[in-house]
């Protein structure tokens, strides 16, 4: 089963208000760069915001900016910010207690699942969205200018 795409596209999102210079980016533009809807960015905005990651400005020439340095933004906090399910899903329904495996199965697997998490988690701790951006420019693959 697939994951959700929320997380890499907060962290296109969040990479490309680090390279805009300061400058606010419209939910079109952002949108429009990662190849999705604006009503997509604008859920992602709205969760980056409540997390203290963005923030916005109004009126003529606003859109969105980062509302701390991009050295400060870690990967993990991305993660937290947008995706509200657990990283491994169990049965929905508990299975069979009177079955040796069933019975069992949930607590056998617990501990490699909690280190698999943690695992995960302290790796997204040590990328800061500044080291995505550095890495986007490191690559340079723009064959036009950004848009905006």
């Amino acid at each position: 089963m697939p994951t959700s795409t929320r997380f890499a596209v907060a962290v296109h999102v969040l990479t490309a208000l680090a390279v805009s210079d300061g400058k606010p980016l419209r939910s079109e533009d952002l949108a429009y760069s990662a190849n999705t809807g604006a009503v997509v960015i604008r859920g992602l905005l709205s969760r980056l915001s409540e997390a203290g990651l963005t923030r916005s400005q109004l009126g003529a020439g606003g859109g969105a900016l980062l509302a701390k340095p991009s050295e400060k933004i870690r990967l993990l906090d991305v993660y937290e910010a947008v995706e509200d399910t657990e990283l491994f899903s169990v049965h929905r329904t508990p299975p069979c207690e009177n079955c040796a495996v069933g019975g069992n199965i949930l607590e056998a697997i617990r501990p490699t699942l909690l280190r698999a998490r943690t695992a995960l988690e302290d790796e997204l701790g040590k990328t800061t969205i500044a080291d995505i951006a550095s890495e986007v420019a490191r690559l340079g693959k723009f064959s036009i200018p950004l848009v905006w």
